[in-house]
């Protein structure tokens, strides 16, 4: 449980900083993922909205409320409170998360989850 606590703050970091490199690593190829207005998200998707500077976090906490594991999957609900843009939309309030990772030989990766505003 230690390493995913590890992995989530690594990839905030990567959000924070759009490290498209480490995002690169810690999200699976076949990722899937709901935003808050219910459109899937693939990993391309996301690493693209990096790329092009359309995903701009101001400032972000989180708080991860659970963590489960069943055999090679950790899923992790977590409380993200964010200010930012996105494709030039304003966001800002508190998000929760639910985050499906799973292990991939020696690695962890995120496969899917889904974000709903509080």
């Amino acid at each position: 449980m230690k390493q995913i606590l590890q992995l989530e703050q690594q990839l905030l970091e990567a959000i924070k900083t759009s490290d498209v490199e480490v995002l690169n690593q810690l999200l699976h190829d076949d990722l899937l993922f709901i935003a808050p207005n219910s459109q899937t998200i693939t990993k391309e998707m996301d690493l693209a909205s990096h790329r092009k500077g359309e995903m701009v976090v101001e400032s972000i906490e989180s708080h991860v409320e659970q963590v489960q594991l069943i055999n090679n999957t950790a899923i992790v609900v977590i409380v993200y409170h964010t200010k930012g843009k996105m494709l030039g939309n304003t966001i800002e309030g508190s998000f929760k998360y639910i985050r499906f990772w799973q292990r991939d030989g020696d690695y962890w990766k995120v496969i899917g989850g889904s974000c709903t505003q509080l």
